[in-house]
């Protein structure tokens, strides 16, 4: 007896990205029904509770909240509720983040439609699925880290780079020094410094530097 299709919510920022993703499922119509779409964490909340999907499909990076905020609201909404988190960040951290939040799935944007269909189908099925070149990297990831042979802030989901802004910043060293340091660019260090105080859950600088302190997230 064949399957009903997997019922899914999409949540992107970005109109063109929903239609894309729309457009890249519509040959498996059979398999997979796009029952509603949403712009931002808000409308996603609001769609998702009334459609009661079996999947959302969210990006990670969103403008008003980020996609694991919203996984993290949507679970406590409703604590059954699967989220597969797309994204084009191929970094072992994010995904640490990502089942830290909740999400039953971590892809990335390069997949093709083959298969994220076959993805969505086994989330349907209670499996969990992470990017199988992701996965490989997350597992040496996890055995350093378990064996205390990784850098400061890395339990805290942080990358090897915004460990060492992290550091810099802890000395007092001002965003144009840190860039020079470093060699990148300032704009270069307030990324990093807005993925810092996200993984942290600090809104600043001096909140940061506070829980460096606190931790010892530091060199």
């Amino acid at each position: 007896m064949a399957q009903t299709p997997v019922r899914v919510v999409l949540v992107d920022d970005h109109e063109m990205v929903l239609q894309g993703l729309k457009s890249m499922l519509t040959p498996f119509r059979g398999r997979i029904r796009v029952v509603g779409q949403a712009i931002g964490a808000e409308d996603a909340v609001r769609v998702v509770s009334g459609l009661n999907p079996d999947i959302v499909l969210c990006d990670v990076r969103l403008q008003s909240a980020s996609g694991l905020d919203l996984c993290r609201r949507l679970l406590e909404l409703e604590p059954s509720r699967r989220v597969v988190l797309l994204s084009v960040y191929d970094d072992e951290q994010y995904l640490f983040q990502a089942v830290r939040a909740g999400a039953v799935g971590y892809l990335l944007k390069k997949i093709t439609g083959e298969e994220l269909v076959r993805q969505l189908e086994r989330v349907r099925d209670g499996e969990r699925v992470i990017d199988s070149a992701l996965a490989g990297r997350a597992v040496d990831t996890a055995a350093r880290l378990a064996a205390g042979e990784f850098w400061p802030g890395a339990r805290h989901g942080l990358t090897h780079r915004e460990s060492e802004v992290l550091s810099l910043m802890v000395t007092g060293i001002s965003n144009r020094g840190i860039a020079q340091r470093l060699i990148v660019g300032e704009e270069t260090v307030k990324s990093h410094l807005r993925s810092i105080y996200r993984k942290l859950e600090v809104s600043d600088r001096a909140g940061a530097v506070a829980v460096a302190l606190r931790e010892g997230i530091y060199r």
